[in-house]
């Protein structure tokens, strides 16, 4: 097979909700050919299965600086600073990948993180007590 071959049918078997096969033929595929596409989805599943997060961080950002345009890269990079609990960065990830192009996926997966709403009061600090109770009540009675 050849390497755009692997790469589809991990592609194919990542749709299916098999990421541990797909890692397979997304290694086959960069032995044979190192592209940026399958670089950036091998970092994805390497951080995703193995838990290799810099090693995944490392091989998506060198896709992005390959193809910084591709808004697949930034998605696949998000979803590992999610794993990693990075929540800020992958959302900063996914709205710079949005930038550059509409992906259904990474919209997604933006409006399931939702957005905070700024504090009521914004000298003061998101953590603030103030900030935080007054938030709440606002809330709960339904004025924001």
């Amino acid at each position: 097979m050849t390497a755009d071959e692997l790469f589809e049918k991990g592609i194919a078997l990542l749709n299916d909700n098999t990421p541990l096969a797909a890692l397979a033929f997304f290694e086959k595929a960069y032995n044979i050919k190192k592209t940026p596409s399958i670089q950036s989805y091998l970092g994805m599943c390497i951080a995703l299965e193995r838990g290799k997060i810099t090693y995944g961080c490392m091989l998506c950002n060198e896709a992005i600086l390959q193809e910084p345009v591709n808004p697949v890269h930034y998605l696949n990079l998000g979803k590992i600073y999610q794993k990693a609990g990075k929540r800020v960065d992958a959302i900063e990830t996914f709205r710079k990948g949005l930038s550059f192009g509409d992906n259904q996926e990474i919209k997604r997966i933006l409006d399931k993180l939702g957005t905070r709403k700024k504090p009521l009061l914004p000298f003061l600090p998101r953590n603030n007590f103030l900030n935080k109770y007054t938030g709440l009540m606002m809330h709960r009675l339904k004025l924001r």
